[in-house]
């Protein structure tokens, strides 16, 4: 297999081994956040200013999709800023692998008279919706799916106000919430029954908080219950916070690469469940020091084990799962059932993987049990989940050897990765 330069040979990417560097990175905006303040910009009663917006795969198959819905979003190197116009139906929205696009905008189709089409990349077809199609079924809404009902792709006929009641099973992912409360923007009055525990109350946190920051009302007047509505987004200027979930990729580089790594802008207040890193990682075995804004985090001489419950931190797992594999003790991560849902099934993918490196690995309903044992030089497989690939970045700085296939998949969230990681390890 020829590998290029910069480790690309189509689509293959050789990991570099490094150790001992010391180095700043600076993250693009958070995923999570852009996506809520692209849709709420898109229901706003006036313009929007997104400064610091992350310009990714997943967040520009968002903006092309409230387009064609709307609004009107243009981007610049400093801004996005978004335009409100009239919820239409009648087109097409490609998903690509995004959840926050195939469940976000199902209730804003709803809204849009007309009927759109959702389609995705092949793996979206697996990636659950059904929990979320229920509830929008009894408010009103008509929608066929073309395959298994509650899966991509699928029409939805809209024109339907999301006003009343509504119960959803939000068990399967905490999007299904999420996009209720998100579009609740546009209703006038809406009372959200919750069934089934949502897998991630950090991200339901940051919703919620999200409309309360441009004006919008939510009140939680029971632990499963929701009231919202009635006032519609104000636009104007969002700063968006730093991506803290992608940060984990480079803060586990200093544990793996037993090195120091710095990141700027580490907000003091943020409802990301990326704000869970240094506490995770000093478990592991790394001393992680917010000095003014930046946060340094610096390797020690071995890794730790970690055993945690998961379940409020999925998409932090497959990091923690690469500092296990190498670390001196047995690891046992549960909670985490949900990731089977993902962008892949993540549980069996990251089992299936370590077990390629040479590792040992159980596989649980609900988690992963990860023991030690020297791993080896491997081509991992990624699965089209960006996740697995900075996974196998991690594994492969102290694994020499290691190819990551498909590097590519990392523009979901991080479209400059390959480039951020050669200047940390370069120094």
């Amino acid at each position: 297999m020829k590998l290029l330069p910069n480790g690309g040979s189509e689509g293959n990417w050789a990991a570099p081994t490094a150790a001992g560097f010391s180095g700043q990175v600076a993250l693009p905006g958070s995923k999570s956040l852009t996506a809520r303040h692209l849709v709420l910009a898109a229901l706003a009663t006036a313009p929007t200013e997104l400064v610091g917006a992350l310009a990714a795969r997943d967040t520009d198959l968002l903006a092309t999709a409230l387009a064609k819905m709307g609004a009107t979003v243009t981007k610049s190197e400093d801004a996005w800023r978004v335009a409100p116009g009239p919820l239409r139906g009648g087109a097409t929205i490609d998903c690509g692998l995004a959840g926050t696009v195939m469940r976000f905008l199902l209730p804003l189709a709803a809204l849009a008279p007309g009927t759109t089409t959702f389609v995705g990349d092949e793996a979206a077809t697996a990636r659950p919706l059904g929990g979320l199609i229920e509830a929008l079924r009894t408010l009103g809404a008509s929608i066929t799916c073309h395959g298994p009902d509650g899966f991509l792709p699928l029409n939805v006929t809209g024109g339907i106000p999301l006003e009343g009641e509504v119960h959803v099973d939000s068990a399967a992912s905490s999007q299904f919430l999420s996009a209720l409360l998100l579009a609740s923007a546009a209703s006038k009055s809406l009372r959200i029954y919750v069934k089934g525990e949502p897998p991630s109350q950090p991200h339901i946190d940051m919703t919620i908080a999200t409309l309360r920051a441009v004006g919008c009302g939510v009140t939680q007047t029971a632990p499963a219950v929701f009231d919202c509505g009635g006032r519609r987004p104000r636009g104007g200027k969002v700063q968006v916070e730093p991506d803290l979930s992608n940060a984990g990729t480079f803060l586990a580089a200093a544990i793996a690469g037993k090195g120091q790594v710095r990141i700027p802008n580490w907000p003091s207040h943020t409802t990301q469940v990326g704000a869970k890193w240094p506490e995770i990682l000093e478990k592991m075995g790394a001393k992680c020091q917010l000095r003014g804004t930046t946060l340094h985090c610096t390797g020690g001489s071995g890794i730790r084990p970690l055993h945690r419950n998961m379940r409020d931190e999925g998409e932090l797992v497959p990091t923690v799962v690469a500092l296990a594999a190498l670390a001196g003790d047995e690891s046992v991560l549960t909670g985490i059932s949900h990731l089977r849902g993902h962008e892949t099934d993540r549980l069996a993918a990251l089992a299936t993987e370590i077990t390629r490196l040479g590792g040992d690995v159980t596989e649980l309903e609900d988690g992963l049990v990860i023991r030690p044992r020297k791993l080896h030089a491997a081509l991992v497989q990624t699965y089209a989940d960006h996740r697995m690939a900075t996974f196998g970045a991690i594994i492969g700085l102290a694994v020499p050897g290691v190819v990551v296939q498909n590097v590519a998949t990392t523009d979901k969230t991080m479209p400059n990765f390959v480039q951020m990681w050669k200047n940390l390890v370069d120094g």
